[in-house]
């Protein structure tokens, strides 16, 4: 345990600033003057980092004298006390264990595993067990009980479970699984554990390379993050629009105004930041600043977003840029100054390697590995010229690639046709959200083939009730499935993702390969964000408080049928660009009659009816609806102007009974899944549609 007799260190053991370790040579002055060089610079380094340039030196040097180099394992200890009391809160929240039942109880549910092959245990018990597995690994890892075996269990549980929905990825729940990887194979258990306390290690130090891994992480974190944010879509203030008006953000909003704010502050500081923070945490003069931007930009993201823990693991792993006995200086009240068993006085002492230890040759292939998984992380997130059947309107499946906030989403329609092939005029239309419940599915060509394929086997199973059984007519339909999805990125035209046409259970997709039936994103539009999106908008929006205004673009040959609700009225079509063909009709048939469109013109729509828009000629077209919505005229005038609820500011009391909810439900459903496996006991569940409606 702690000590404080300070060990002897001989001239032998510790590698002296001097240069008489290495072969003395005779210099000419320009050679002298180049080694002074280096020596200032590495002497800075070693003053401004801790790290000593020497440890590139070769390969036997970086392995023997830096990386396994023994350091303090007490920062490390608290390091992973912290990410295991995180994984507590989150696997009941984020991972979805406090509503297991609504999110692996139903069978006909869609899933959309990364391996299509893959599917999820058959039965809800067991992955309550899968899940209470988790939360005991993640107990061990944040009390040091059984280290290893802790972290193996919870890692191979929450990659397994990870790996089963694409559709619930994010870049955090991502890092979450490499951090619980990267400490499996660490010593983080020798110091602030129960495997210290009950078996004490002859040393409560740690080869240096455990702290290495884990903030070269979060500097691919930060770094990859900044350098994804400088492009135009986000140095243009488009993806994270109106944040401003967040309370979080009032100082600088009542300085310099809501669009300067969004634009200064959360977009081109955003960047400036990730881009930048590592570097300042490593360089010791700026390290106590940098923490202090750190520490506000994450308690701002814990206000700002629902991102659940990841704020807080930040937070937590801040400290690994001090020094690694800063638990113990933190704790002596005294202020005493210890060392430990095996362990110089300096810190970043750079030790001379004397003969060739027996797990030489082992030390070595650990750090091929290392290096090997710092070289994927930097290539992962690059790595879509390959995986090209992932990519659509942006590159790769969101949640590794550390594109964080960078691309908005508005999806305004999801029309999802289901046709019987032997009778085209036998047509079903299936609700979005009846076998799922996001969309992320609505923007991956990928998850839109795992979805459709879902669809038919619920069809299949379904069809007796669903289909009126004929001669000839066989009871369980070959049908084919039209995704028909509408969606805007980064406050652009909402356009068409997938081609309507095309069906999607017969359409080709390869992992390798592009995806023909993603339509293009219409970047001619794209400037008119700036220009007439913008001026249209704050037309339409000045006329009055429930006044919209709704931007369309569509492909030549395409028809966009729509419903003009019972509850709008003033309702016009407006073309902007191209040439489109409009007709109404009281039912969704081909209207009786039409007319053409030209840029600028105009066109009443009734209320209560539906009505055709074909885009015509040879170019795109884009057109706006504008329209008032009096149902909110009507609760405006029944309620008050001021009627609008605010939510409270900083709601800690309903956070923390939120998580005591899902942590008690979690309980639950862990319990009623042994009982169910043990002996036999139903298991209770509840319906999503009654939680739906509360």
């Amino acid at each position: 345990m702690i000590t404080t007799e300070r060990q002897t260190v001989s001239a032998n053991e510790v590698l002296p600033e001097t240069a008489q370790n290495f072969p003395k040579t005779t210099h000419s002055g320009e050679d002298d003057k180049a080694d002074s060089a280096c020596y200032g610079f590495g002497a800075f380094l070693r003053h401004a980092t801790g790290h000593d340039v020497r440890c590139f030196a070769s390969f036997d040097t970086f392995v023997h004298r830096c990386m396994y180099r023994r350091v303090d394992g007490a920062a490390l200890g608290i390091a992973r006390a912290l990410f295991g009391l995180a994984m507590l809160i989150d696997i009941p929240e984020e991972r979805g264990g406090g509503d297991l039942d609504l999110r692996w109880g139903e069978p006909r549910d869609c899933r959309f595993p990364l391996i299509h092959a893959m599917e999820p245990t058959p039965a809800l018990p067991k992955m309550g067990i899968i899940y209470g597995l988790m939360w005991l690994g993640a107990a061990g890892i944040a009390v040091g009980y059984r280290f290893r075996t802790s972290a193996a269990i919870f890692t191979g549980t929450y990659w397994y479970v990870f790996l089963l929905d694409k559709s619930a990825w994010n870049n955090h729940s991502y890092l979450y699984g490499l951090l619980g990887t990267i400490f499996l194979f660490t010593d983080a258990n020798r110091c602030w554990s129960f495997d210290a306390w009950h078996n004490p290690p002859g040393a409560q130090t740690v080869p240096f390379w455990n702290y290495f891994i884990l903030k070269f992480q979060f500097f691919v974190l930060y770094f990859v993050a900044g350098l994804k944010k400088l492009c135009r879509e986000w140095l243009s203030g488009y993806a994270m629009t109106n944040l401003s008006y967040h309370w979080v953000f009032y100082p600088f909003r009542a300085l310099l105004g809501p669009h300067l704010t969004d634009l200064l502050i959360v977009h081109w500081f955003g960047c400036i930041f990730d881009t930048t923070v590592v570097f300042f945490l490593v360089y010791g003069p700026t390290r106590k600043l940098a923490t202090l931007f750190a520490s506000a930009f994450h308690l701002m993201n814990s206000r700002l977003f629902h991102i659940g823990m990841f704020p807080w693991v930040c937070l937590s792993q801040l400290p690994l840029y001090y020094s690694f006995s800063w638990p113990r200086r933190t704790l002596l009240a005294d202020g005493a100054q210890t060392t430990f068993k095996n362990e110089p006085t300096d810190e970043h002492t750079f030790r001379r390697e004397g003969n060739p230890t027996p797990n030489r040759r082992r030390r070595q292939w650990t750090m091929v590995a290392m290096l090997a998984y710092c070289s994927l992380q930097l290539f992962l997130p690059y790595s879509h010229f390959l995986t090209k059947g992932y990519n659509n309107w942006t590159n790769g499946l969101y949640g590794y690639s550390w594109d964080m906030m960078v691309h908005a989403w508005d999806t305004i329609m999801i029309g999802i046709r289901v046709v019987d092939r032997q009778n085209p005029d036998r047509v079903h239309y299936v609700e979005p959200f009846a076998f799922t419940d996001n969309d992320r599915w609505t923007k991956h060509a990928d998850m839109a083939v795992q979805f459709a394929r879902c669809i038919e086997r619920n069809v299949q199973q379904e069809a007796p009730k669903l289909w009126t059984t004929r001669p000839g007519v066989p009871p369980h339909p070959n049908v084919s499935i039209h995704f028909d999805i509408w969606c805007s990125m980064n406050g652009r035209f909402q356009q068409r993702i997938f081609d309507p046409n095309v069906d999607i259970l017969q359409a080709p997709w390869s992992p390798f390969e592009p995806v023909q039936w993603v339509l293009p994103l219409l970047h001619q539009f794209s400037a008119l964000r700036d220009t007439l999106i913008r001026r249209k908008t704050d037309e339409v929006l000045g006329w009055s408080n429930h006044s919209d205004v709704l931007f369309i673009a569509d492909f030549p040959g395409l028809t966009l049928r729509n419903y003009v609700g019972d509850d709008l009225y003033n309702v016009s079509l407006t073309v902007l660009q191209g040439s489109v063909r409009y007709g109404t009709s009281p039912d969704q048939d081909a209207p009786a009659s039409s007319v053409i469109l030209h840029t600028g013109q105009s066109a009443s729509l009734p209320a209560g009816t539906f009505h055709a828009v074909e885009t015509i000629g040879e170019e795109p077209s884009c057109y706006m609806y504008t329209y008032v919505n009096r149902t909110k005229e009507l609760e405006t005038i029944r309620n008050g102007p001021d009627a609008k609820s605010h939510p409270a500011m900083l709601p800690l009391g309903d956070e923390l009974l939120h998580r005591w909810e899902n942590f008690v439900r979690f309980l639950q459903h862990v319990g009623n899944s042994a009982l169910y496996e043990l002996y036999g006991v139903p298991m209770p569940r509840r319906l999503k549609e009654l939680v739906a409606d509360g």
